[in-house]
């Protein structure tokens, strides 16, 4: 028997269905252990019908209760998140399923090998951010001393902080954006999702206030037609989030095309996650 085609894990395409067949059909197999990751995350490979490649396997059972989410749901919000960002057309989120592993049931994720030369995020001098950059806030940096925490003016982050604003992510943290050599952004850990209540927590506040790109406001259209009752979306969801977290998906998606602007702040939740990166 000849050995499975190995697909590197640089070469990951969102839009590639053949990818999430592989993920939800083949053999998993732990390979190790994420150790910096909250919950518990494996390192696995995955083959099925002579291919092979690399993912992420996060147990239900792995996960750490969380007092403002309900317990074992963050795999299912993983798939949500998957899910809004595949009926954007962006494909900002790797190909994720919901399948039962050596551990039970969790979520699977193509491994996306990031881009190290890639700048997206920078702490700088002064009191304004260079051509090509937005401001995010000051930080303490020690010894009484701050310095601005900026991030890149990239349509891809921009792209992301639409879609972070749609599915209401609570930690968007520097080290969950993922560029690659082909010039593609994705971005992961998107447990914390889909809350009802307001819990926008995130690095990318450069365009708060700013009016929402053509392109943005086009695929928020689609969106609120797909998060319509018997949309496709809409069906999808409701398997993975509760029927008041797709009421404020949809309230969220719509509030968005009425103020034809990035959020803003809210005031009545940290804004930005700890630790940033």
């Amino acid at each position: 028997m000849s050995a499975p085609e190995r697909i590197p894990p640089g070469s990951v395409k969102a839009t590639d269905p053949a990818l999430a067949d592989l993920l939800a059909r083949g053999g998993l197999t732990v390979r190790g252990r994420i150790r910096d990751a909250s919950n518990a995350a494996l390192y696995c490979t995955v083959a099925h019908e002579g291919r092979e490649a690399v993912c992420v396997y996060k147990p239900v059972a792995g996960e750490q209760p969380l007092w403002d989410f309900p317990d074992g749901t963050l795999a299912q919000r993983e798939v949500a998140a998957y899910e809004v960002s595949e009926a954007t057309g962006w494909g900002l989120v790797p190909p994720t399923v919901l399948r039962e592993g050596p551990y039970g049931e969790g979520m699977c994720q193509l491994w996306v090998e990031t881009a190290p030369e890639s700048e997206l995020l920078a702490l700088v001098d002064g009191e304004e951010p260079e051509p090509g950059w937005k401001a995010i806030g000051f930080a303490e940096v020690g010894e009484g001393r701050t310095a601005l925490l900026v991030h890149a003016d990239d349509e891809r982050l921009r792209r992301l902080a639409v879609l972070d604003a749609v599915i209401n992510n609570a930690d968007r943290k520097g080290g969950h954006l993922l560029p690659t050599a082909d010039g593609r952004l994705y971005g992961i850990d998107h447990g914390v999702t889909f809350n009802a209540e307001n819990k926008l927590r995130t690095l990318l506040w450069g365009w708060a206030g700013e009016p929402l790109t053509p392109e943005a406001v086009e695929v928020l259209q689609v969106l609120k037609s797909a998060l319509e009752p018997g949309g496709r979306l809409a069906a999808v969801l409701s398997g993975l989030i509760t029927p008041a977290e797709l009421d404020a998906t949809r309230a969220r998606t719509g509030a968005l095309l009425v103020s034809g602007t990035h959020p803003e702040p809210s005031g009545e939740w940290p804004a930005i996650p700890w630790p940033p990166v």
